[in-house]
């Protein structure tokens, strides 16, 4: 009888995990920079274009006439970049999940400014996509003239969760997000093993963010306490209709994304994706554009001004801008108008049905629309936990994710499929936005 062979222990080992800190540091520092650059630099334009420019053309800035123009202009300006950049501004974002193969660096400058313009002229749409497509760029260029023995790999999940870190100002989320995303390499060790430096840049990237003042703005929402079981079959209702929505959004993107295409010019979709975002924001006001993180918490703040009419056509035009803005292919990320259209929903059914306590109405909701759109369970729990202000929503939260899982398992995803070589999607993570 042969010998057995001795297991070979392939785990790094605590000085290669120590070492990981070093890249792990710089990127989150890097990440939280380019972060609050880009949104910075968005502000100051979006200043210019609802504020300077329609004062001084004598227009009101909330009027029909100018949101409109103001859109369609957005439009032109983005198709214009897509068109003539080197690179046209990375991959369609319509094809790509949240986190997917590292962009050519010449594409890069594009897709910055591309989302510059997005959130600075009301694109229902996050920044969140673009700037881990940036960040992961650069930290694949940086690592292979530095870094060489780092891989690919491992800098393009230290890059994702290092922005995933500074857009929410806390590591739990990218932890949550990379465990999907390490079990889809189907690779051995330890899960923190591979989390590791990941974590680091996690954690860099929110502290920079947060010393710059660009955190999350969260709504004030009551707290919660579970006293009655039937919250949790309630909650589940809510979070499934939530979903029904966000998978309706998934089913139509094809379709729309084809319509728009068919004009084949980027100049001519998405100028036209801009005009079609006017009318939309034309018709459900100011609070149905832009990325909608402000918009949320000014929902919930005016939550009582609100009937169940006005939050009908609140929710129903922001779904339609985000299938447009994203079926126009639009540079920006699915998660920030996810949670905005989340919020709507819950505050629309503790309108029609005022025995629902309000914070459970709102994250069961945000939980499904996210989870439909995202398609991850950790993501969803933690955002919708969150709008909450966590604690004791998060074991009802982790029952009634159960069934919307069953719901969004199988059904269509929010993103149109490339055949052949074209996709940009190799080897792409599970969630997107």
């Amino acid at each position: 009888m042969s010998e057995p062979e001795p297991e070979v222990d392939d785990r790094p080992t605590v000085r290669q995990l120590a070492f990981l800190a070093i890249p792990g540091l710089i990127i989150g520092v890097l990440a939280g920079l380019l972060l609050a650059g880009i949104t910075k630099s968005a502000h100051w334009l979006e200043h210019i274009v609802w504020e300077t420019v329609p004062h001084q053309l004598g227009v009101e800035a909330d009027s029909s006439l100018w949101i409109i123009i103001a859109l369609t202009a957005t439009g032109l300006a983005i198709g214009l970049v897509v068109w003539l950049f080197p690179g046209h501004a990375g991959d369609d974002p319509a094809t790509t999940h949240m986190v997917s193969k590292p962009p050519a660096l010449i594409a890069l400058p594009g897709i910055a400014l591309a989302v510059i313009l997005a959130l600075a002229g009301g694109v229902s749409l996050g920044p969140e996509n673009p700037t881990i497509a940036v960040a992961v760029g650069l930290a694949v260029w940086i690592g292979a003239r530095f870094m060489p023995k780092t891989p690919p790999q491992t800098l393009v999940l230290i890059a994702a969760s290092a922005v995933i870190g500074a857009l929410f100002g806390s590591p739990v989320a990218a932890a949550l997000l990379l465990t999907e995303m390490v079990a889809s390499l189907k690779r051995g060790g330890l899960l923190w093993d591979r989390l590791f430096g990941p974590i680091v840049a996690a954690a860099a990237g929110g502290i920079t963010t947060s010393l710059l003042g660009e955190g999350l703005p969260l709504p004030k929402l009551p707290a919660y306490e579970l006293t009655n079981p039937i919250d949790l079959l309630t909650g589940s209702a809510i979070g499934l209709v939530a979903a029904v929505l966000g998978l309706g959004a998934a089913v139509a993107l094809p379709a729309a994304h084809r319509a728009l295409h068919s004009l084949r010019h980027p100049v001519l979709y998405l100028g036209v994706g801009g005009l079609l975002l006017g009318v939309l924001g034309a018709i459900g006001g100011p609070i149905t554009l832009f990325k909608g993180a402000d918009q949320s918490v000014e929902l919930v703040d005016n939550a009582a001004t609100y009937t169940a009419g006005d939050l009908t056509l609140i929710l129903f035009v922001k779904i339609i801008a985000l299938l447009v803005a994203s079926a126009a292919s639009f540079r920006g990320g699915r998660i920030f108008p996810a949670l905005f259209i989340g919020i709507a929903a819950g505050l629309l059914a503790h309108a029609l049905f005022p025995a629902v306590p309000l914070t459970l109405a709102v994250s069961a909701a945000v939980l499904g629309f996210v989870l439909a759109v995202a398609r991850d369970g950790w993501l969803a729990i933690f955002i919708a936990a969150v709008i909450a202000g966590g604690g004791s929503i998060l074991g009802p939260l982790c029952i009634m994710v159960l069934p919307v899982w069953l719901l969004v398992a199988r059904a269509p995803e929010m993103i149109v499929k490339v055949r052949g070589p074209k996709s940009a999607d190799a080897g792409a993570t599970p969630a997107q936005t």
